[in-house]
């Protein structure tokens, strides 16, 4: 059965005395075919866990589906083997007549490696998707002292990580009461930084929770194309990241409307296109 994490006995070495035996904890990677009605979609490497979060993400940041009900079926059962064992590492979808069937050029005809979200795309065009949520007109500001403390709050619930040192982590923040801080809805871990954004928003497609109105994505890393986009398709208005994001992510924000925020470390913060939704005070 695929594990979040391994354990691996390994030597430390230190510049000064002796080595020393000891038992590391890995975050665990393994592949993940997804197959839309038997046929194969995609195989991507992952950290094992909300396998079906992850699933219903990815369907929805490639345009498959846009909400949860165009998915009439989600389980492992098309990979049981002869000897009566199941494939963990094999997701099946059925979809309804309302999904729109996947392209030739969604199709990944490579194996996507957990440290890339569309490199196995297999044409330009697959590339840039049209979001179903418009996030224009969802003007909703939190204030600054909210958004500097959401890297920590993430930080904070980290689990795998702290485990591991190994995982990337992203994290969904809702706006609560007037004056309150936003509530931290769902939190995902994976060594791969889009699948832990997939698994956070296939979360809240599931829970139809989309688009959720003044909400902020936190990333634990940078902010790439491909994050500001899967931000876009869920009608996820800020994303928020504590390294800097590319000249393409913010291009890409600034045209779909959506804030980007880069460099978001405690005392201070980067605001790289629409800095109407970052309120001044608390």
């Amino acid at each position: 059965m695929a594990r979040m994490t391994k354990r691996r006995r390994v030597s430390r070495r230190y510049a000064a005395g002796p080595a020393r035996e000891r038992v590391d904890v890995l975050a665990g990677e393994e592949p993940l075919e997804i197959r839309i009605h038997g046929e194969s979609l995609a195989v991507m490497m992952r950290t094992p866990g909300d396998d079906f979060d992850l699933v219903a993400g990815l369907l929805l940041a490639e345009g498959i589906i846009t909400r949860h009900s165009q998915i009439a079926a989600m389980d492992y059962r098309s990979a049981i083997g002869a000897d009566g064992q199941r494939d963990y590492n094999v997701v099946d979808v059925a979809l309804t007549d309302g999904a729109l069937p996947p392209a030739e050029s969604t199709h990944r005809h490579i194996y996507t490696s957990s440290s890339c979200g569309i490199c196995g795309t297999s044409s330009l065009e697959g590339v840039r998707k049209e979001p179903a949520f418009d996030v224009v007109a969802d003007d909703a500001a939190t204030p600054l002292d909210h958004l500097l403390e959401l890297p920590d709050r993430l930080r904070a619930d980290q689990s795998l990580f702290g485990r591991t040192g190994g995982a990337h982590a992203a994290g969904l923040f809702v706006p609560t009461a007037a004056g309150q801080r936003p509530e931290l809805v769902c939190l995902r871990e994976d060594v791969g930084r889009h699948n832990a954004v997939d698994k956070v928003v296939g979360w809240a497609l599931r829970g139809e929770l989309l688009p959720p109105r003044g909400a902020v994505l936190q990333v634990s890393g940078r902010a790439s194309f491909e994050l500001v986009q899967k931000a876009a398709m869920a009608g996820i208005p800020t994303l928020s990241a504590v390294s800097a994001p590319s000249a393409l992510a913010v291009e890409l924000g600034d045209e779909l409307g959506l804030t980007v925020i880069g460099f978001n470390r405690g005392q201070h913060l980067n605001i790289y296109c629409h800095p109407h939704r970052v309120a001044e005070g608390s």
